[in-house]
């Protein structure tokens, strides 16, 4: 598909088909996400592929806001960075994090991001347990490896609205 089509096409979708994303689409978009740039070509994210149903509820439970619609995705990648490798893992993160949901747009398929990195479980608790130390402890993530965000994915169930026209000088300054 091409970029500008990629581009226009890409929306935060929270409603998936009933149905199983196959293995050999899933290399592909982590094989595309993983071609991300990295500062100094650290490579220090981390995928973690998640199809099984009890750890996709999990997921679901880091938060009490934003992230109950992951039950229902057949698929979810968590987006990680080893923190031993760089200081700037969260960076290449968000980085791998945006390929990552071009490239399920690329594979016909939906995507949603979903923060964790330093979000509270209960949002009427932000100093309280935070949703990395939730994964961390329910999924045996490493200690050495920030979350930065869960991407929910599928076939989607929903058509949503073409962008809004482009603001212009509001968001771009020509100088």
């Amino acid at each position: 598909m091409e970029l500008k089509k990629i581009l226009a096409t890409r929306r935060s979708v929270r409603k998936y088909l009933d149905r199983k994303v196959e293995k050999e689409v899933l290399q592909r978009v982590v094989d595309m996400a993983l071609s991300a740039p990295s500062s100094r070509n650290t490579r220090s994210t981390r995928l973690w592929v998640v199809t099984d149903k009890r750890q996709l509820e999990i997921i679901s439970q880091m938060r009490d806001y934003g992230a109950a619609f992951v039950k229902d995705a057949p698929a979810a990648i968590l987006v990680m960075g080893d923190k031993d490798k760089t200081d700037l893992w969260l960076d290449n993160c968000a980085i791998t994090a945006t390929i990552l949901q071009l490239a399920v747009v690329d594979e016909g398929l939906a995507s949603c991001w979903v923060h964790v990195n330093d979000r509270p479980v209960k949002r009427e608790e932000p100093a309280g347990e935070k949703a990395d130390t939730l994964l961390r402890r329910e999924l045996g993530i490493p200690e050495n490896y920030g979350i930065l965000c869960a991407i929910a994915l599928g076939y989607s169930d929903f058509q949503p609205a073409d962008l809004p026209a482009y603001e212009g000088e509001e968001r771009v300054k020509w100088l």
